[in-house]
């Protein structure tokens, strides 16, 4: 019912009462009443919709907002110099060799992208064995990258991922035992080095993402010895969970398992207590930054880990699964791919993170900038 109807309503109701004008006092004071006792039923501060009614008010009530500062892309770094190839699995990213890099990144970093991290991806015959020796091999794709970029682009920031499965003949992230189990000293000893070339040739974080116990402390008292743990971010993969939405990245990187899976060393999809575990042990080791990877469907361990490290910054890997679900579900008329590619990541932001490795970095320097 309108204000008018009811006061009209109240008015008329008795025809007997004389003085309809204070018959009309006394309707208009009644409705007024009757429609503020709705709002103060409650607190008044149950009234929230005033809160949020202008675009600027609603990007007042975000405790993060997405900026290009945290954005970091990844990249997929051939040893075939020109190589330029599609990923089918993994909407509009290539496998780039190094003489495509600069062409490519050149209007990105222009856009006012900030970071990338670096994966190798050894292509040619004999570039795999056991022992993954061609992970820091200085004329390897990495090395030769790092020092490409730093050369090409003063202020941009360049993150290594450091593993060994793109190298390894098995596909494994480490060196194995006789029985096909993870040596996790042998390998924690190889990763360790594989970190310092990295750093060595110039990058401004080694990200370990081999999940080998032991790892964070290993690379940082390198780091220590070697006199340049005052100039390296040590970024860890703490909380890698295994599952299945890796597949666009296996076929990028060329890194699917010959044999078993990664179930041993990554966490189990329902492990929150042991990823809460890794995270504090990480931080004791001397990691600057905590990842936890995949991004969208472990928002509660990305809260875990800013409660756990509330003086550190939070990564979160949004991962090739996630981006491919959101196109292929885009494709198919479920949703607008720019609004869901905001809202998830405003959930990546909400759960604690503050920096974001996402394969939609260039379209959101578009999107940012607009």
């Amino acid at each position: 019912m309108s204000f008018s109807s009811l006061v009209s309503d109240i008015t008329f109701r008795d025809r007997d009462v004389s003085d309809r004008r204070s018959q009309l006092s006394w309707g208009q004071s009644y409705a007024s009443t009757a429609a503020t006792s709705v709002s103060i039923s409650g607190d008044i501060s149950s009234q929230l919709h005033g809160g949020y009614s202008h675009p600027l008010a609603r990007s007042w009530q975000a405790e993060r907002q997405l900026t290009k500062s945290m954005l970091i892309y990844p990249l997929f770094i051939s040893d075939i110099a020109d190589e330029e190839t599609l990923i089918p699995s993994l909407p509009n990213q290539h496998r780039r060799g190094l003489n495509r890099i600069i062409p490519f990144l050149e209007p990105l970093v222009a856009k006012g992208l900030r970071s990338v991290i670096l994966f190798g991806v050894p292509m040619g015959p004999n570039s795999k064995d056991a022992l993954g020796t061609a992970a820091d091999d200085p004329e390897g794709p990495v090395i030769q990258a790092i020092r490409i970029l730093r050369r090409r682009f003063r202020d941009l920031f360049i993150v290594a991922d450091v593993c060994l499965c793109e190298y390894t003949s098995h596909g494994h992230c480490g060196i194995l035992r006789d029985d096909g189990s993870l040596n996790n000293q042998m390998s924690v000893d190889r990763i360790s080095d594989v970190a310092m070339a990295y750093a060595a040739a110039g990058a401004h974080c080694v990200a370990p993402s081999d999940m080998n116990d032991g790892r964070i402390r290993a690379i940082k008292l390198k780091l220590i010895e070697s006199g340049i743990a005052h100039q390296v971010v040590l970024m860890s993969y703490a909380a890698k969970f295994s599952g299945c939405l890796y597949g666009p990245f296996r076929d990028a990187a060329g890194s699917c398992p010959s044999f078993g899976d990664r179930k041993c060393y990554q966490l189990p999809p329902g492990g929150r207590g042991l990823a809460r575990r890794a995270i504090i042990r990480d931080i004791n080791e001397g990691a600057d930054i905590i990842m936890v990877k995949p991004a969208s469907q472990y928002l509660d361990i990305i809260s875990d880990a800013k409660e756990l490290g509330k003086d550190l910054p939070v990564a979160a890997y949004q991962v090739s699964g996630e981006f491919a679900m959101i196109h292929a579900a885009a494709k198919a008329g479920v949703f607008d791919l720019k609004t869901m590619a905001f809202e998830s990541t405003e959930g990546i932001l909400r759960a604690g993170a503050s920096i974001v490795i996402t394969y939609f970095a260039p379209e959101f320097l578009d999107w940012l900038s607009n």
